[in-house]
């Protein structure tokens, strides 16, 4: 599975994509909901402490300025310094009387960031020395924002840019300026235009017309980011940072069209691609590129990069040793400094799909290429925070007793595969499943599989009752007491009803989200499953990770 660029999330109708992860366009920016409750949470929020530690190792950037008829009270920066940590520092400002705010954000060095005001979203790109002057409508922030720089002579940079005659801390103030104004006229002129998005009307294309596409849009974008660096309007590192944006949202989306293509267009199969069309990968600048350390869309082109690779050796995400075999091509195949960082990618989405012991050794190997730990104590928490119910954990035991009065323990089980079902008899969705229950446990009836259904009703007789008079099949035995407070529940981090687990022969976790009983696919699922604990097994024992 490939992830695909927001861009073409925005243009989704009804979560065609809902279970995929996915990335963003080289003009996007985060969901502004999503952000902007990030930001009001005040212990989020930057302290005069937390500022001073901060600058200990760099410096501030400096935003003032002032909003026409607010519509809040505050306003704030957001910014996410690992980027394998979810968590965004906050940096908050309230809006005098007047509208008028000051931000002053610690930067250790240039980075993007977002400018946040209510439920708008709008991106900055920040290094210590920027200090901008900051205006715009409070009912229209992105389409009335403009930057200017702070002390530097009125009319004197739109006169002469950047010329000779600015000291240098006036011509840098000036780049900010313009870089920050490129970021918003950017998002204007392609992220909002649907036109140059792939979606909704693009996927429609074949390979050939899709490809004229991409090179219309890339020439574009260039002419558009060439024509406003012109004099030096830039920082290098902000030049850098929007030119690596373009190519590898660009290289993204063209990468992912073939697989995007067949989940949207359900009119027809999936479409052949010639047999050059995925050679610009082969490209050896394209994968280590040292001026695109700073650009967000480089790191999810290498990642998508690795899973496409991976599955073209013929390893899916459902293979024992897709995780394994993402991280050592990453190892061998990438020499840029953003390789720690593709390689802490791969090892979170092993720690929530891939099996416990192989996560572990990963992230034992990865310690020693970040001696410093600059990633592995994030990584560390992030493996721990899962590892309870990662595969190959081993699952809760349990004693309960049946509805005929017996007692079951889920170690009398062991060398069968187990399919588990959490359950409460006055639950309707619950309900609904009963009857595609009965159904597949008779399609697997002879097979080395046992389904188990604990009830959580607080009501035993009624419980009972139920199990008797629909002669409910497999083992049907009920938690004694609490319901969703019970320890049994606690030990499994239930939340609701209906759960579901699948649990290998050897006692460990083999899918904590498997598909559902009534689900078409869990059949196959099912099939699939079977001896799956001994493949992870014997990987692990011939050292595969």
């Amino acid at each position: 599975m490939i992830l695909f660029s927001s861009s073409i999330w925005r243009s989704l109708v009804g979560g065609v994509l809902c279970a995929l992860p996915l990335l963003g366009h080289a003009q996007s920016r985060p969901k502004a909901a999503a952000t902007a409750a990030a930001a009001t949470r005040a212990a989020a929020a930057a302290t005069p402490e937390a500022l001073a530690k901060a600058t200990s190792g760099g410096g501030t950037a400096t935003l003032v300025g002032r909003v026409s008829s607010p519509t809040t009270d505050s306003i704030a920066v957001s910014l996410r310094e690992n980027p394998l940590d979810p968590h965004e520092r906050i940096v908050r400002a309230g809006l005098s009387d007047r509208g008028e705010f000051k931000l002053v954000v610690p930067v250790g060095s240039a980075t993007k960031a977002d400018l946040v005001y209510g439920d708008d979203v709008a991106p900055l790109f920040l290094d210590a020395g920027t200090d901008l002057d900051v205006r715009f409508k409070g009912e229209d922030m992105a389409g009335t924002l403009k930057f200017k720089p702070n002390d530097v002579p009125t009319g004197f940079a739109t006169k002469f840019r950047n010329g000779a005659n600015l000291t240098d801390g006036q011509r840098h103030r000036q780049q900010a300026a313009n870089a920050n104004n490129y970021l918003v006229e950017a998002d204007a002129e392609f992220v909002e235009n649907d036109g140059f998005q792939v979606l909704p009307d693009n996927i429609q294309l074949y390979e050939a017309p899709f490809l004229s596409f991409i090179e219309y849009r890339i020439k574009h974008e260039q002419d558009f980011l060439e024509d406003r660096a012109a004099k030096e309007s830039f920082t290098p590192e902000f030049y850098n940072y929007a030119k690596a944006e373009i190519i590898y949202s660009n290289a993204n989306d063209r990468l992912t069209f073939q697989d995007l293509r067949e989940q949207v267009v359900n009119t027809e199969g999936r479409i052949k691609m010639s047999d050059t069309y995925y050679d610009f990968l082969k490209n050896p600048a394209l994968l280590n590129d040292p001026t695109a350390e700073q650009s967000e869309m480089y790191h999810e082109f290498l990642l998508n990069y690795v899973h496409f690779t991976v599955g073209q050796a013929k390893h899916q995400r459902t293979d024992a040793d897709f995780y394994p075999a993402s991280y050592a091509l990453a190892i061998k195949e990438l020499t840029s400094s953003s390789r720690n960082i593709i390689l802490g990618r791969i090892l979170q989405e092993s720690f929530r799909f891939g099996h416990v012991r192989q996560s572990a050794a990963m992230l034992a190997n990865f310690k020693t290429l970040d001696p410093k730990s600059k990633y592995y104590n994030t990584l560390k928490n992030d493996f721990d925070a899962h590892k309870s119910f990662a595969i190959g954990a081993p699952a809760p035991a349990f004693k309960l007793v049946t509805a005929t009065g017996d007692s079951v323990q889920l170690r009398d089980f062991v060398g069968k595969l187990i399919y588990l079902n959490f359950w409460k008899s006055t639950n309707g969705l619950c309900l609904r499943d009963l009857s595609y229950a009965q159904d597949l446990i008779r399609k697997f009836e002879g097979k080395n599989i046992v389904f188990i259904n604990i009830a959580l009703d607080e009501n035993e007789q009624a419980w009972r009752s139920l199990v008797t008079v629909k002669r409910l099949p497999g083992v049907q035995v009920r938690a004694a007491s609490g319901g969703l407070r019970s320890a049994l529940a606690h030990a499994y981090a239930l939340q609701e009803v209906p759960a579901y687990f699948l649990v290998g022969e050897d006692g460990t976790f083999l899918n904590t989200k498997p598909k559902r009983l009534s689900s078409r696919a869990a059949v196959d699922e099912i099939n699939q499953s079977f001896g799956k604990a001994s493949t992870y097994t014997s990987m692990l024992e011939t050292g595969k990770y």
